[in-house]
């Protein structure tokens, strides 16, 4: 082949690369489960508390963006939402109506199962990167998550949301 035409050839497969990776819209959590998971982080990172709320940090908005990036592990994403509609069943979907203490009192049942302790945890590890991360992914709104630990992230800072985007 002569180098025009592996040249054009290069063209042809780069462009056809580049319009087949068209940015999706975003894919987003079912309202009932971002509800859930939302309530799980708000009992776990309360208002009041030395560290920020889970709202004040953007919890539930960033574990979304998270789980549900196409490149995230598909096995985890299923995880953490069969997870929640796990919870939902066991507390006959009221956990979102209940006062702390049955919150706690639910969540430290579900924690004693094996499941229910992996999905807690998982659940815990995503709301703490939320709190801990770099702003620029959606969470750690306005650094609070370091001025709380009076720290600060890795550098140099990312510049872009995600490589490769």
């Amino acid at each position: 082949m002569k180098r025009r035409g592996f040249l054009g050839a290069c063209a042809v497969v780069g462009g056809a690369v580049l319009l087949g990776s068209e940015q999706k819209p975003a894919a987003v959590l079912p309202k009932d489960i971002f509800s859930l998971i939302a309530g799980v982080q708000q009992h776990m990172f309360p208002e009041g508390s030395t560290l920020p709320s889970a709202g004040e940090f953007n919890a539930t908005h960033f574990l979304q963006e998270t789980v549900m990036h196409p490149l995230y592990d598909r096995d985890i994403r299923k995880f953490v939402i069969e997870g929640a509609e796990e919870l939902q069943y066991r507390e006959k979907q009221q956990f979102l109506t209940y006062d702390m203490v049955h919150r706690e009192r639910a969540l430290r049942a579900y924690e004693k199962t094996a499941y229910g302790s992996e999905w807690l945890d998982r659940v815990m590890l995503l709301s703490l990167e939320g709190l801990l991360s770099d702003p620029i992914y959606g969470g750690n709104i306005h650094e609070s998550g370091w001025i709380s630990l009076q720290t600060r992230g890795g550098e140099p800072r990312p510049v872009v949301r995600y490589a490769g985007k």
